[in-house]
């Protein structure tokens, strides 16, 4: 039975991130305890495409969508998108649409997505990517719709784990204006501002984090 792992025997434009490959299983456990069936998920910044086509290969009953800013990525998700299909053939996986946050508008429909997936963007960005995936979500999730972000935060001003100060060092030091975000102090705020609160802060693997956050009644 061929899986979507498999590797190919001809040269293709799938990228492989080990990363993904360890996280996937906890993300995937997290969805399947907050999606309502039949979902329209859209996923911003999915880079490779492992996560997503992971995601639809285990839960055929929602309907996801992936999409990306950068041509490469976007091959790599038609990529896996192809390789999910000969192992799923009834995978509800949309072609990817190319998007760059910070475009206006979106090439979307408002109040259209049930659920948006972030994971490990918004410290590798400027802090306005933030800002525009906050108010792209606030216009585009359904009114009961929710954003998942994923990845490592600092909690009221303090970086715990090592491992996470060194990593934002690391980011500081390719680009100023990227770092660990702080949930508490720049965060939460945004996103109230554009409308999302939390609902959800989730404890994961290697000292990171899932937070939900839901559109404001």
């Amino acid at each position: 039975m061929t899986t979507m792992d498999d590797s190919s025997t001809a040269f293709d434009d799938r990228q492989y991130s080990p990363a993904a490959q360890r996280n996937r299983g906890p993300l995937l456990d997290v969805l399947k305890a907050h999606l309502a069936t039949g979902s329209r998920v859209l996923e911003i910044a999915s880079g490779s495409g492992e996560h997503i086509t992971y995601f639809a290969h285990n839960m055929p009953e929602h309907e996801f969508t992936p999409s990306d800013a950068q041509p490469a990525a976007l091959a790599s998700i038609s990529a896996w998108r192809k390789r999910l299909y000969q192992a799923v053939p009834d995978a509800r996986l949309q072609p990817p649409l190319a998007l760059d946050v910070g475009q206006h508008p979106w090439p979307l429909a408002a109040s259209s997505v049930d659920a948006m997936l972030c994971f490990n963007m918004i410290h590798i960005a400027p802090w306005q990517a933030t800002l525009d995936l906050f108010d792209g979500a606030a216009r585009h999730l359904t009114p009961q719709g929710w954003l998942l972000l994923y990845g490592p935060f600092s909690r009221n001003g303090v970086l715990k784990a090592e491992s996470n100060a060194a990593f934002h060092q690391s980011l500081q030091a390719r680009d100023c204006r990227w770092g660990v975000r702080d949930l508490e102090q720049e965060v939460l705020p945004a996103a109230r501002e554009a409308g999302l609160v939390a609902a959800d802060i989730i404890d994961m693997p290697a000292n990171n984090l899932c937070v939900r956050l839901v559109r404001a009644s």
